[in-house]
Formats: C-alpha cells, sequence, structure tokens
C-alpha cells in the first residue's frame, strides 16, 4: 500500500506538471480562471439597451464575482455600467426605462443602488443591516420593494457567572431550538425572518410592511394601482412542519394587513399579476407527496377566486415566467430533454417555442440554468450556451435570434475543445429512451482506442445537456472520452419518467447507466478493459452503486456520496425532507428499507480501487458520509484514498482552484490504473 500512495502522488505531481507544458491548443486546468459568463440579462421596457451581470474568475481571490455591463441590442456601446469593481447584482429597470436599481455588496454590507440612464450617475438609496434582494419598482416608479431578513434573538437556557476582568473564557453556546437551522454552503443560520421592506426611489429610511415569526420568500408582483403586493410565504401556525405548503398573499399598502389567496396542500408561489391588473399567474401544484413533481403554473384572479392550471401542455417544471405587455400570455422557460427552452404561453394554452440553448452558468458540469427578460415589444434577452463556451448574451426578436457578446473568444477561440455528441439508446429494463452525451478528447482519431469515463450527474432528480461544462472538457482533454448520461429520475423527460425513483432509489437508474456503457462498447467506442467511472453527490451514490454491483471498471472517483440513508436522513442540513419523499416513514420506522437502498450495504462487493473525495464543510452529504466508504474500503484492504478538500462545502468546484484540484485528483487517480 504504501508502494501505490508513493506512485498516486507521483502522478499527481505528474499531472500538475503537464498542465504547465500544455500546449495552448488544449483546454487546461488554469483556463478556467481565464471564463467569463453572463447573468440576470435585463432588457430595457423599449428594448434598446441590456444590463447584465458580467462574471469573471477573481484567481487572487479565488471566486467568481460579477458586476454589471451594458450593451446596445444591436451590439454596440458595450461598457461597463459604474466605476464600482466590486460585486453588483440584482439589477431592475424601473417601469420607465430611466434609472435601475440594484444591489451593491461590499465588505460593509450590502446597499441598494439607482443609476439614472440620462445622467450616468449612481447613488446609495438605503443603509439597512441586512441583505436587500427581490428588488421591485413599483408601477409610478416612485417606490421600490425588497425583502430582506430581520434578525431575532436565539433561545436563552442559562445565565452565565460574570467572568473576570481580563480572563479568556470559552465562546458562549450556541443554541437552537428551529427545525431548519442550517445550510451548505452557508453553516449555521442566524434566527430570523425574512420581510417585506420599502423605500422611496430617491432614498428614504426603509420601512417594514410585513411582520411576524413567518418565512416570506421569492419575487414580490406590485399591482398595477400601486396599492398592494403579492407574494408568497407560508403563515400558517404549524409553517416549520408543513414547509412545502407556501401560498400567494395579498399585502395591503394602506392597511399593512396580509391575507392569503391560496389554501390548498402543496407549494404556491412566485406570484406575477398581469399588467391590465385582470389575472394573477403563479407557480405550484398540488403536493401527491412523491419524489418529484412539476411545477405548473397557475391563474387566478386578484381575490383569490376562479383558479386554473395553465400549462398542463408542458410535461415539465417552469423555471422563469413573464407576463407580455399585453396581459396575453406569458414567455416561459423549462427544460426540455436536456435542454433549457423559452416559449410564449398564450391564455388559452397554445404554447409556440422561440428559443433554445438558455443556460451555461453551471461552470463545472453541465446542469441547467440562465434566465432571460423581456421588452414591452416581446423582444427577449436571455444567457446563451453551446458546448463550446458558457453562457453569453443573446437576444430574440421576431423569431430571429443575435449573439451579442463574445467573453470568451479570446481564450476559447484558441483552444481545441471536446466535440459534443448526443446519443440515445434503450433501456434493457423496460425499453425506454434514455439520452446521454459524449465528449471526444480533442482532436479524436476513430483508429486509436481511448478510455471511457462515466460521469454521473448529482439531484438526481436533475439533468445535464448539451451545454458548456470545464470539468468534462478537462476529462476529455487528459484522453478520456466522457460519457454523462440522463438515466431515470433525471428531469426534462417528463414527470413520470423524473419520479420513477419514487421510493425506488438507487433502482434501474443503475440499468440505464450501464445499459449506455454496453452501448457505446457495442459500438465500439468504449472497451471492457478500459472503463472507468465517477460522480458527485446523487452522481456519487450512483458511482458507489455500480462499483457494488460490478467490477467491469478498473478505477473509480466517488465525490460527495451519501453511503448511509440511516445516518445521512438525520444529519444533513436537509433531514427533514427526506421521509416519505423519497423513502417512506423515517428512518426508524423503515429501517430495512433505508439500508437496503444504501450503498454502503454492498460494500462487501466492491473490489474497485476507488478515490473517495469530500469536502471538509459539506452540510448535505456530510464527510462522515465518505469516511464509511473510505473507512470500510481500508479494512477489506481494497486499494482507496480519501481527498478531504478545506473549506468546500458540497459544491466543491464552487472556487476555481477547488474545481482544478478536484479535476486533477480525479484524473491522478485513474492514471494510476490505465
Amino acid at each position: 500500500m504504501k508502494k501505490h500512495t508513493l506512485l498516486f502522488f507521483v502522478c499527481l505531481c505528474v499531472f500538475y506538471a503537464g498542465i504547465a507544458q500544455t500546449t495552448n491548443e488544449l483546454f487546461s486546468s488554469m483556463d478556467v480562471f481565464g471564463l467569463q459568463y453572463v447573468q440576470q440579462p435585463q432588457i430595457s421596457p423599449d428594448g434598446t439597451t441590456i444590463v447584465y451581470r458580467r462574471m469573471r474568475m477573481d484567481i487572487q481571490r479565488d471566486k467568481a464575482t460579477g458586476n454589471l455591463w451594458q450593451i446596445d441590442v444591436d451590439g454596440g456601446q458595450h461598457q461597463k455600467l459604474t466605476s464600482f469593481e466590486g460585486s453588483e447584482s440584482g439589477a431592475v429597470w424601473s417601469p420607465q426605462g430611466d434609472r435601475l436599481a440594484f444591489v451593491r455588496s461590499t465588505t460593509e454590507g450590502s446597499e441598494i443602488y439607482v443609476y439614472w440612464v440620462e445622467s450616468g450617475k449612481t447613488a446609495r438609496l438605503t443603509q439597512v443591516s441586512g441583505s436587500p434582494s427581490s428588488l421591485s419598482w413599483s408601477p409610478d416608479g416612485s417606490k421600490i420593494a425588497f425583502r430582506m431578513k430581520v434578525p431575532k434573538a436565539p433561545p436563552v437556557l442559562i445565565k452565565m457567572p460574570k467572568k473576570p476582568k481580563g480572563a479568556q473564557w470559552a465562546k458562549a453556546a450556541r443554541i437552537t431550538d428551529r427545525l431548519y437551522h442550517e445550510a451548505d454552503g452557508r453553516g449555521y443560520i442566524k434566527p430570523g425572518f425574512s420581510h417585506i421592506f420599502m423605500v422611496d426611489a430617491n432614498g428614504s429610511a426603509a420601512q417594514q410592511l410585513t411582520s411576524g415569526d413567518f418565512p416570506i420568500g421569492g419575487s414580490l408582483s406590485w399591482h398595477p394601482n400601486g396599492q398592494k403586493i403579492y407574494f408568497s410565504g407560508n403563515r400558517k401556525p404549524d409553517w416549520e412542519y408543513d414547509y412545502r405548503n407556501t401560498e400567494i398573499y395579498e399585502l395591503s399598502l394602506d392597511t399593512q394587513k396580509t391575507k392569503p389567496l391560496t389554501d390548498r396542500n402543496g407549494p404556491d408561489y412566485n406570484p406575477q399579476i398581469s399588467p391590465d391588473g385582470r389575472v394573477i399567474a403563479y407557480l405550484g401544484y398540488d403536493d401527491k407527496v412523491q419524489a418529484y413533481q412539476n411545477r405548473q403554473i397557475w391563474l387566478m384572479l386578484p381575490d383569490g377566486t376562479q383558479k386554473q392550471l395553465l400549462s398542463d401542455a408542458i410535461d415539465a417544471s417552469i423555471s422563469q415566467m413573464i407576463w407580455d405587455a399585453n396581459s396575453k400570455g406569458l414567455y416561459v422557460s423549462y427544460d426540455q430533454k436536456g435542454d433549457t427552452k423559452i416559449a410564449y404561453l398564450k391564455i388559452d394554452g397554445r404554447l409556440k417555442q422561440l428559443a433554445e440553448q438558455l443556460g451555461g452558468t453551471s461552470i463545472g458540469r453541465p446542469y441547467g440554468g440562465g434566465s432571460f427578460s423581456v421588452s414591452k415589444k416581446g423582444s427577449i434577452a436571455y444567457t446563451y450556451t453551446q458546448p463550446s463556451f458558457p453562457a453569453e448574451l443573446a437576444v430574440v426578436s421576431q423569431g430571429q435570434r443575435q449573439q451579442l457578446t463574445q467573453l470568451n473568444q479570446m481564450l476559447l477561440g484558441k483552444k481545441t475543445l471536446g466535440r459534443v455528441e448526443t446519443i440515445n439508446y434503450n433501456s434493457s429494463f423496460d425499453g425506454r429512451d434514455i439520452q446521454g452525451w459524449l465528449v471526444y478528447p480533442p482532436n479524436y482519431s476513430a483508429n486509436k482506442k481511448y478510455p471511457l469515463l462515466v460521469e454521473n450527474h448529482g439531484g438526481p432528480i436533475s439533468n445535464y445537456g448539451n451545454r458548456f461544462s470545464a470539468e468534462m472538457q478537462l476529462y476529455a482533454a487528459a484522453g478520456y472520452i466522457v460519457f454523462y448520461p440522463n438515466p431515470r429520475g433525471s428531469t426534462s423527460y417528463g414527470e413520470a419518467f423524473a419520479n420513477l425513483l419514487y421510493h425506488n432509489y438507487p433502482g434501474e437508474d443503475y440499468q440505464d447507466v450501464m445499459d449506455g456503457v454496453d452501448f457505446l462498447i457495442d459500438k465500439g467506442l468504449a472497451h471492457e478493459d478500459q472503463l472507468y467511472v465517477t460522480g458527485g453527490s446523487a452522481g456519487g451514490i450512483m458511482t458507489a452503486w455500480m462499483i457494488g454491483k460490478n467490477n467491469r471498471f478498473e478505477a473509480a472517483v466517488v465525490v460527495k456520496p451519501v453511503m448511509n440513508w440511516i445516518s445521512k436522513t438525520l444529519v444533513a442540513d436537509n433531514y427533514f425532507q427526506y421521509a416519505n419523499n423519497r423513502l417512506p416513514g423515517q428512518p426508524w420506522e423503515n429501517f430495512e428499507a433505508y439500508w437496503n437502498f444504501s450503498p454502503l450495504s454492498l460494500v462487501g462487493n466492491i473490489e474497485t480501487p476507488t478515490m473517495v473525495m469530500v469536502g471538509m464543510e459539506d452540510l448535505r452529504t456530510p464527510p462522515s458520509e465518505a469516511k464509511q466508504l473510505y473507512h470500510a474500503l481500508k479494512i477489506r484492504k481494497i486499494p482507496t484514498v480519501l481527498v478531504e478538500i478545506p473549506q468546500a462545502s458540497h459544491g466543491i468546484a464552487r472556487r476555481p482552484s477547488n474545481l482544478i484540484s478536484k479535476v486533477a485528483h480525479v484524473l491522478a487517480w485513474l492514471e494510476k490504473y490505465r
């Protein structure tokens, strides 16, 4: 084992040295720091100008940071909006299009600023103690509503004696009595509740409009008369244990009283009142308590009556919706077969697709994401991606798409990237069509034999797609054909397909992945003696499950997995969300099922050399899960190594250097067994 360990670290050093010697024709690890991408595009009401958040990788601070840029819809006048070099986000045009409100963040906190288009001047409007979000202009442009957390004192159980002057006692105990008290990537959640505030658009003290120990979330929507605001939350006495059951509320600015407009069992959120004030659109569904349900668009009158389903023709979750200026329909986005579409949905239910390939804001792996906005005349500004580049800014007007930015041309234009190809094959279990993608090594030759790397996505209720991925490109540049599939349980193939893992996870999704491997072997693209596998989160679960079910892979890297559903369910930050939605009952009520679906139950079968990787501050799949696999393999004398990433939460690759480290460790381990 000492020899293997030494060889591993030699391989790791060789890999890093190889990075420095790689020609500039291939995408390499340090290129990650050169990537830029578009976020939050906001087109002006008259459709002439777009303001967007330009994201860069700060190599000194090791993080993605963004500030606001503007560009004309014809591609001209592309320039930075302000001279500020820190973080700016959440830009929102005033109804008249003469101003922009946005949030600027510094080490002193976050504040709301306004930018005047004609003068180019900027001013701070607020002096608040929290972080404003969900900015929303009043219809006349005189006010701005926003959400902000109001702190609450934690419970106190004891009174400590007074310490002597100069004494250095331990910090006071941290006491919590909340169901939801920590979150991955945030850590401990300080007590408090988000509430609605309002500030004068020319600057004033912020006025708190809602109160009480109830959660409020999501967007805010003003009635056209400026007297009411619609929002979502849960103001029921048992809200903490009925956390999915949010409702739509009306807030009267005259009385500052709220009243619920929905009351069904299930989430209702993101209310958007039509410009004519006659109809409220909102997202939600009747909760059937299952693994996955589509987020659908519902309509109701402003008094909460005459509710009806609008988006029943779309077998997908709606990600975003925006009313058209004439109140005759909504612009919507949703995932379909690994591609995020933008479409127009009329009030009568008719649907017209307008754009595709929305996304490119998930830099590491090819997940969905991105956003769009719409002018009064129907021009759409959106984040546009292809496998060859992350999100750029594009506009669709009168059916024609125009890409306005090429933020990555100087970097990626000189690189030979791996070609991405869509494949389809059938499940051997039930014949279902399964979709996946291949990333070929740059300069691929059909006459050469390449190793196959299976990369399993997380979720599992999520999807990969035909999108840019720095990690996939780095694997391909290292000489692997990368296969990333969307097995059953993946979104964008309809509610029934995504819900096939209900009380059955991991299940036949394992067979879907292996069927893809066999399909590629039959095509001569993969070879039985050169199979490798990796994946993170749910992809880590799948990877551990695969090597527990068979010994066909030469090596594996299991990243941030769940190994034991019993221990994970009651330790993770979202511990209260699993019972009944994934498996029936709590762990103590259904021990056998929880254990039988745990990859740890298969660990006695594993013969595959396995690296285990986890962020040391991961609260979603805690390090104790990864250690269960590592310790079991050590006891069984299976070649293994544990890689712990300091200061990393579940999103290991959130920091660019960690993305580089993750990929380098994966490749170094696989190289040992090539």
